[in-house]
Parts: structure tokens; C-alpha cells; sequence
């Protein structure tokens, strides 16, 4: 019998600067590149057995807010935040909703959102 689930295994993330969106990843999440070839670059998997960050270099520009977008828990937010902001993303604004922790959207350098909140180490 065929399988008929799958398993997530790359976040592919379309750039107009494949160097540029390689190094603000890799310093920002202390991910390396295992694998980069022609207009492609793929990440190591964010934990084991966990999906792998990649990025396609493309033409066109960003359309719009991008329908898709990580969130990626931190021990320290304003450290994170600062961090972000040093590698050439930028703090968009906070965000407070029911009983959810707040959270900061941000920006990389090209503009692709991304929500950053505080979690318990």
C-alpha cells in the first residue's frame, strides 16, 4: 500500500541574494551549509531528523508579506532582537494576543518576516 502522508523534510525560501540570505541564516540560527549548488543553497536541519532551511536564488522580487514564515523561540528576546538587527534584519513590531507569549516580528535583510518570542530554558 502506497504511503499517503509525507514528512517535511526542507523549508525552501525563494532570495534575490543567496549569499546574502546564506550568511544572515547561518550566523543568526548557528546553522552551515551542507549542501550548495548552481542557484541553491540547503542548511543543516534544524535538529535531528528535523527539516533543513534552504534557499533559492530567484529573479523576481518579494511580492508581498510572505504567506509562510518561522517562529523561532528564544531564551532571551532582546538579545536575539539586537542580534538580528546587527546581522542587517530589523525589528518590525511587537505583538500581544489571548494568552500567547509576545512576540517581536522581524524582518531579514531582504525583508522576509519572521516572529521571534521568549521561551523557558
Amino acid at each position: 500500500m502506497a504511503e499517503t502522508t509525507g514528512k517535511v523534510t526542507t523549508i525552501m525560501h525563494d532570495t534575490n541574494d543567496l549569499a546574502g540570505a546564506v550568511s544572515f541564516w547561518t550566523q543568526l540560527l548557528n546553522l552551515s551549509v551542507v549542501h550548495q549548488e548552481g542557484n541553491y543553497a540547503y542548511l543543516s536541519p534544524f535538529s535531528e531528523g528535523g527539516p533543513h532551511l534552504a534557499f533559492q536564488e530567484v529573479p523576481e522580487p518579494r511580492p508581498a508579506k510572505n504567506r509562510l514564515h518561522m517562529d523561532i523561540g528564544v531564551s532571551d528576546r532582546d538579545a536575539f532582537e539586537d542580534r538580528v538587527a546587527a546581522l542587517g534584519g530589523e525589528v518590525l513590531h511587537d505583538h500581544q494576543e489571548g494568552s500567547f507569549p509576545a512576540w517581536t516580528v522581524m524582518a531579514d535583510p531582504e525583508g522576509n518576516e519572521f516572529c521571534v518570542y521568549q521561551i523557558s530554558t
